[in-house]
């Protein structure tokens, strides 16, 4: 078993804290990744795949006027994907991740690029994701163990 996962879990449940996700671009690959790990289930709550913009709005309550204006790949909808994650799981970690696995760029954003919030119980942490991967999946699988290690080294800053 990987490590990184197994990490997370274990300080999840030593820290008893709750997680749960919000994606686009990963297509659910984080939540994923988390279930894979035994014990994911006393941190893990549960998770949405918000691949489309109607998805983003009727699942979590991201704001067309917020779609609109930064566009779907952006800060603020990362932000609003992962803090409204919480409020719905009431969960104390979320993250939300929006981004471009290509083949085209979209919204004037270039393939292979992400954004990441994670949020822990109030305090947003935002992240631009960039990926090497030349492929769809690769991108996909880099932004997965990307925002995976995000939330680590977040979890390890606890301890300190």
């Amino acid at each position: 078993m990987n490590p990184l996962l197994n990490d997370i879990i274990a300080l999840l449940t030593s820290h008893k804290l709750t997680i749960a996700t919000c994606e686009s671009v990963t297509g659910g690959m984080i939540a994923s990744n988390l279930v894979s790990v035994d014990g994911a289930s006393k941190v893990f709550l549960g998770g949405f795949v918000t691949y489309t913009n109607e998805s983003k709005t009727k699942l979590v309550n991201v704001d067309r006027a917020t779609l609109n204006k930064h566009g779907a790949i952006s800060n603020q909808v990362a932000s609003l994907m992962a803090k409204n994650t919480i409020t719905k799981f009431h969960s104390d970690i979320a993250i939300g991740i929006t981004g471009n696995a290509g083949p085209v760029a979209q919204e004037k954003k270039p393939v292979g690029q992400a954004y990441l919030a994670i949020v822990i119980i109030d305090q947003v942490y935002l992240y631009e994701l960039q990926a090497e991967a030349k492929t769809r999946n690769e991108i996909r699988i880099e932004f997965t163990f990307q925002a995976l290690n995000k939330l680590l080294k977040l979890l390890k800053g606890m301890d300190k």
